[in-house]
């Protein structure tokens, strides 16, 4: 079967900002293979490169263009977590102990390692990109596939990073706040790079199709532990605040521009949404 590429792309650059928008399909509206989506991302790619020069940081305030979608979208979210999320992690957090729990949380950070390796290196951080290389090598051999955490111990902590982050480091915006289906708070950059880091994963080029699930249930298996982890303070932001969807659109942008290094903030608060 032949496949014919669809791609629309839109890049605005206006204020300090670029919209993008892309749709990729086949001919008859399916789906592009997994191949093929990842190659049409790498000229998404070259053109943010590109207008680097176009875009400049400068993201403070909360830009919230479209609040009354965002909150649907929160009120969605919320319903999810009180009916399915929160009582699995409460079952969990009393029925699964805690060292089995730990290993599926390291399971699943060491399945985003080469992730993070591969921005390192397009942010340019060599030094980084060794040093997360090495990580999971040693935790995926003396580890067990990383459900133990020797590197830690070795002095290999790691530094997660992602394609929003790469992309703040070519200088793009953060864009429009947003909140997505299940995955929550956002941003269009942090949207975007939640996309590419998914198509340029390198694991999916080792893992088997009939395997691929593994990665998938230990990561849920992760955010179920890391959801009963910060249970009171989940809880407290969701239900308990007066306006429980501008708290964590809060606490979101504040860590995430924190960790950026775009904020000063002195805070000890450690955010459930960090993840």
């Amino acid at each position: 079967m032949a496949w014919r590429r669809k791609v629309k792309a839109v890049l605005t650059v206006g204020a300090g900002r670029i919209n993008f928008k892309m749709v990729l399909m086949s001919s008859d509206r399916k789906y592009l293979p997994r191949r093929r989506v990842r190659s049409a991302v790498w000229p998404c790619i070259v053109a943010f490169a590109g207008l680097t020069a176009c875009s400049s940081v400068n993201d403070q305030g909360i830009n919230d263009p479209f609040e009354k979608e965002n909150r649907s979208t929160f009120e969605l979210n919320r319903n999810v977590d009180r009916t399915i999320i929160r009582p699995i992690a409460e079952g969990a957090s009393k029925i699964i102990p805690e060292p089995v729990k730990q290993g599926v949380a390291n399971f699943a950070d060491n399945l985003d390692v080469p992730t993070s390796v591969v921005n390192d290196l397009l942010q340019a951080k060599v030094g980084k990109a060794v040093g997360n290389t090495l990580r999971f090598a040693v935790n995926t051999t003396i580890g067990i596939g990383g459900l133990f955490d020797p590197a830690t111990k070795l002095g290999l902590p790691g530094t997660p990073t992602d394609f929003g982050e790469t992309l703040h480091v070519w200088g793009v915006s953060e864009g429009a706040y947003l909140v997505l289906p299940v995955l929550g708070p956002s941003t269009r950059r942090d949207a975007l790079g939640k996309v590419v880091d998914y198509a340029l994963d390198p694991l999916r080029l080792v893992i088997p199709k009939n395997k691929a699930y593994i990665g998938t249930l230990a990561k849920v298996g992760a955010k179920i532990r890391d959801r009963g982890r910060y249970f009171e303070t989940i809880d407290s932001i969701l239900y308990d605040s007066a306006d429980g969807y501008a708290q964590s659109r809060l606490l979101y942008l504040e860590h995430r521009r924190y960790n950026l290094g775009q904020a000063t903030t002195d805070s000890t608060f450690e955010d459930p949404y960090a993840k």
